[in-house]
């Protein structure tokens, strides 16, 4: 049995019993569903920015005043009734940013390799819970249609493999909306697109489909092999010892033979003409800062 037939099978049991608890998910990047009445309220995974994440990069609200506002609380983990009082954020739109995180982060889940799930009981309140829970199985249809139509598109990425970075042709690009803006920006060869959506603060979904529509717009590109690191030994050869003398062949007799008329002319440094390199202009995106204008593309 796959990982996510027995991620499915254990979630669709707990839908039928009416579970209240959690479900550990272990694996890369796992994670933990919450369930209330056999619904699923919340979920979590280091493979997904959470709700906090959200609203801390959306520059709403800035890490001094959310430290506040969770010692206001007593150390809640999703103040949300200080977030409204204060005037950070509308009831609404934390019910939007908490149902996002929830799809989010069942995706990352599905996107990534499943080991094992444990049932047991809640540790504490679930963490920016949905008023109104998804069935777990519908909420695994969605994940699983995302991962679909992802891997359908000409050049399809993992959340958590494909490391890209710009195109020199991307450096010249114009007219970018201001997620492209910021991939191109933070996009350096050693970030994911998992590690790009915490940078941006921008779903790992959402973030996962630009990459890979971006990689066959040729704005984004991934190097497949590492360069390779050229090895210096010291002097001494690095204890290695001298080569046997070679034994000396015997001189050639009669008259030393002309040139080869089949040997091809050394050519002259330069004869050319052309002394100029190219090189790309430097990158001058630049980031956004109203995430809940909430636009949202997903693959179709």
């Amino acid at each position: 049995m796959s990982g996510y037939e027995l991620l499915a099978r254990d979630l669709a049991a707990c839908g039928r019993d009416g579970f209240t608890g959690e479900v550990r998910v272990s694996g890369s990047p796992g994670g933990a569903f919450h369930l209330h009445g056999g619904l699923v309220v919340a979920v979590e995974s280091p493979g997904a920015p959470g709700p906090e994440a959200l609203l801390l990069r959306s520059g709403r609200i800035g890490g001094e005043e959310w430290a506040a506002l969770v010692r206001e609380s007593g150390g809640a983990r999703w103040p949300a009734a200080g977030l409204i009082a204060h005037g950070y954020a509308g009831a609404a739109q934390l019910r939007v940013v908490c149902a996002m995180s929830l799809q989010d982060a069942a995706f990352a889940v599905v996107a990534g390799s499943v080991d094992g799930c444990e049932r047991g009981p809640a540790a504490g309140p679930p963490p920016a819970a949905v008023a109104v829970g998804e069935p777990p199985t519908r909420l695994l249809q969605e994940a699983s249609r995302k991962l679909r139509a992802l891997l359908a598109l000409p050049y399809p990425v993992r959340p958590d493999r494909e490391r890209p970075t710009p195109a020199p042709v991307s450096c010249a690009a114009t007219r970018l909306g201001d997620l492209r803006c910021e991939l191109l920006a933070h996009a350096d060869g050693r970030r994911t697109a998992r590690d790009l959506a915490f940078r941006t603060g921008r779903g790992v979904y959402t973030v996962t489909v630009e990459v890979a529509r971006m990689l066959g717009e040729g704005l984004l590109e991934c190097v497949d092999e590492p360069h390779p690191i050229p090895v210096l030994l010291p002097a001494d050869g690095g204890g290695l010892g001298p080569r046997e003398p070679a034994t000396p062949a015997a001189p050639p007799q009669g008259p030393p033979p002309g040139p080869d008329a089949s040997a091809l002319p050394r050519r002259r440094p330069g004869a050319s003409g052309i002394n100029e390199a190219l090189t790309p202009e430097p990158n001058g995106g630049t980031g956004w800062k109203e995430f809940f204008r909430l636009r949202n593309p997903t693959a179709r």
